[in-house]
C-alpha cells in the first residue's frame, strides 16, 4: 500500500496521485498554497481521501455556500468507501470527519480528531483541522490536547510543533511554546506556522522591538503560502509596527503586505478591518481604505458563518457608512434567535458585541461601551486569537474613555 510524505497508508486508484496527495498534506500543515493541487485529480481518482480533500478545501472558504461546494466531493467519498473495503480506518474516519464538518457539526467533528489524533498521531492534517475547529470556538485547552496526542509519534515534523507552540501559546504557556515554534524553526527556517506562535508570545510579552525585528528576519520564507497565512504573518509584524508608534509603517504594511492578496477572502478581510481600526483608535487618519475594503464585504450580510468573522464585517461595513451594516447586524439578531440553544455564543456573546462594534463605528460611545462590557467575560466563545480578540477590548476601553469625556464635556 502506498504512504503519504507523514507515512500514513493512502488508498488510491493510481500511484500517480501520491504526488498530488503529499502537496495537500504539506501544503496544509506548512500553510501552503499548493494545496489546492489536490483539485487537480478530483475527477481523475475516486480516492474517498483525495474527495474528502477537496471538500475540505471548500469549506476553508468561510462562506454559506462552502458546505454545498463541499457535498458532491463527500458524495463521491461516500460511494468510494462503499465500493472500497480496503479504505483504512484512518482514511474512513477522515471523510466523516470533513463530513461533520459540512454538516455544521463541528463539535462531532472534532471529537473525530480526538480519536484521530490518538489512534494515528502521524495525521497532521487531522490535527491541523481538529484545532481549527477548536480555535474557532475558543477551546484552547483542547487545541494543545490535540497536539500533545500527536507528540510522541511527530517530533521530527517542523510543521507539528508549530501546531504544538500555538496550542502552548493560546493556553498562556508561553514560554514553552516559544520554546517549541524555535525547535520547529530550527527543523525548518521555513515553518510560518512557527514564527506566527512567537509573534503572539512576543507581543503579549511586551518584546516589541524584538518581535518586530524576528518576523522581519525570516519573512522572507513566506513565498508560496496561503493568503491567510502570509498575509496574517505581516499583519503581526503591523501589530509591532503600531505598538512602536510606527504608524506610518503599518499602514505601508496594510497597503502592501495585508490587504489586496485575495480580497475576497473571510481571513484577508478580517485582518484588514482589524488593523484599520487599531490604527484609527491610536489616532491614525486611514483615509478612503475603509471604502475599499467594505465593496468586497457588502456580500456577507447573509453569511453567519461564524460570529467572529460577521463582527468584523459588521464594524467594516458600518466605518464605510454602508447601509448594509443594518442589513447585517438584523441577519445577526434572527439568526441568534435561530440558533440560541445549539449556537449560544450567537444569542449571549455575538449579538451583544455586534449591537456594540455598530455602535462604535457610529461614534455612539456609550451605547458601544454598554453593549461590549456585556459581551467581554464570554468572548472566548466567538473564537479568534488573544491577540484578536483584544481589538473588541481595545473598542470598548475607546467607547468607554470617549463616553466618559463626553459626559464631563455635558
Amino acid at each position: 500500500m502506498l504512504s503519504d510524505s507523514l507515512g500514513n497508508p493512502v488508498t488510491l486508484s493510481d500511484a500517480g496521485s501520491l504526488v498530488f496527495v503529499n502537496d495537500f498534506v504539506e501544503g496544509v500543515i506548512g500553510c501552503e498554497a499548493r494545496c489546492v493541487n489536490i483539485f487537480k485529480i478530483a475527477d481523475s481518482e475516486p480516492s474517498a481521501l483525495v474527495q474528502a480533500c477537496c471538500a475540505a478545501l471548500h469549506l476553508f472558504a468561510e462562506s454559506p455556500d462552502a458546505p454545498a461546494n463541499a457535498r458532491p466531493f463527500l458524495s463521491r467519498a461516500q460511494v468510494n468507501l462503499k465500493a472500497n473495503p480496503a479504505v483504512t480506518l484512518r482514511e474512513r474516519r477522515f471523510v466523516a470527519a470533513i463530513a461533520a464538518w459540512a454538516e455544521g457539526d463541528v463539535a462531532h467533528a472534532g471529537r473525530l480528531h480526538e480519536e484521530q489524533a490518538k489512534e494515528f498521531p502521524r495525521d497532521l492534517v487531522s490535527l491541523k483541522l481538529g484545532q481549527y475547529h477548536y480555535f474557532n470556538q475558543g477551546d484552547s485547552s483542547a487545541m494543545l490536547r490535540l497536539a500533545l496526542a500527536c507528540r510522541p509519534a511527530a517530533t521530527d515534523v517542523p510543521s507539528f510543533h508549530g501546531m504544538l507552540a500555538f496550542g502552548q501559546e493560546q493556553c498562556h504557556q508561553l514560554e514553552e511554546a516559544e520554546q517549541s515554534a524555535r525547535t520547529g524553526i530550527r527543523l525548518c527556517r521555513k515553518e510560518p506556522w512557527a514564527h506566527h506562535a512567537i509573534a503572539h508570545v512576543m507581543l503579549t510579552q511586551g518584546r516589541v522591538d524584538e518581535g518586530r525585528e524576528f518576523m522581519q528576519s525570516v519573512s522572507d520564507t513566506w513565498t508560496g503560502l496561503n493568503s491567510f497565512m502570509v498575509t496574517h504573518n505581516w499583519w503581526h509584524q503591523a501589530l509591532f509596527a503600531i505598538e512602536q508608534q510606527d504608524f506610518g509603517g503599518a499602514l505601508r504594511l496594510y497597503d502592501e503586505r495585508v490587504w489586496g492578496v485575495v480580497k475576497t477572502y473571510s481571513q484577508d478581510q478580517v485582518n484588514a478591518v482589524s488593523l484599520l481600526s487599531r490604527l484609527e483608535l491610536r489616532g491614525v487618519n486611514v483615509g478612503d481604505r475603509w471604502a475599499d475594503v467594505s465593496a468586497y464585504l457588502v456580500g456577507r450580510t447573509k453569511d453567519q458563518v461564524s460570529p467572529f468573522l460577521d463582527l468584523h464585517y459588521l464594524y467594516g461595513l458600518a466605518r464605510a457608512g454602508k447601509p448594509e451594516a443594518d442589513a447585517l447586524l438584523r441577519n445577526i439578531e434572527v439568526f441568534a434567535q435561530k440558533v440560541a440553544s445549539s449556537q449560544p455564543a450567537w444569542q449571549a456573546v455575538a449579538l451583544p458585541a455586534a449591537r456594540g462594534v455598530l455602535a462604535h463605528a457610529r461614534g455612539s460611545f456609550k451605547q458601544a461601551a454598554d453593549h461590549l462590557a456585556e459581551a467581554l467575560p464570554r468572548l472566548t466563545e466567538i473564537g479568534g486569537s488573544h491577540a484578536q480578540r483584544d481589538w473588541f477590548a481595545q473598542l470598548h476601553r475607546d467607547a468607554k474613555s470617549r463616553s466618559q469625556a463626553n459626559h464631563a464635556i455635558h
